[in-house]
Formats: C-alpha cells, structure tokens, sequence
C-alpha cells in the first residue's frame, strides 16, 4: 500500500485534487466523460422506457470506461477501489469542470 493510499481525506475538497492528479492522461479523462454520458443515456433509456435491467448496464458503462482508462492509459490504479464514494463524486465533478472549462477536455 502507498502512502496515498494510506492517506485518509476528510473531505471531498481534499481528495479533489489528489483525483484530478490520478487523472492527468487526457485519454484516460476522456474515457471517464464517455462513460459517464452513457451512464446518463442508459439511465433515460431506462426511465422513458420502463425496461429496468437497462440499470444493471450503468455500472459496466461507467465504470469499464474508466478501468480501461486507468489501466491501458494513465498506467495507475482507479482511486475508486481506495475511496469509491469520493471517487463517483469525482467523476462528475470532473466531467462539469470539463463540460464548463474549467479543466481540460
């Protein structure tokens, strides 16, 4: 284990930073955004349709675009697996930076 992983942040303001940093291969981000836009697509899918185990896909979206990103492109491991609800906070946070400018796309 790291001393990054060791760290425990007390806030979703702490760990911002130290997430964007996981995040610096710009392909790695652009999966991230791809598999967070198909999140939202499956999840209205599914609403305006009513075929619920449409559901069961939004982990496999969301999450296999972001593990191959890590994985093949950033070469680090997804800070999901050592803080899982600051990490889904980081994902939309950092797809709003990017959709309003804020960081990089």
């Amino acid at each position: 284990m790291t001393a990054r992983t060791t760290e425990r942040y007390q806030s979703f303001a702490e760990f911002y930073p130290y997430y964007l940093q996981e995040h610096s291969n710009p392909v790695c981000r652009r999966l991230h955004y791809v598999g967070s836009l198909l999140v939202l697509a499956i999840l209205a899918y599914a609403l305006l349709t009513q075929q619920w185990l449409w559901l069961l896909a939004m982990p496999l979206a969301g999450y296999g675009f972001a593990w191959i990103g890590h994985f093949v492109f950033e070469k680090n491991r997804p800070a999901t697996f050592d803080y899982p609800l600051y990490s889904l906070m980081g994902d939309w946070v950092m797809l709003k930076d990017a959709l309003t400018g804020r960081i990089r796309f």
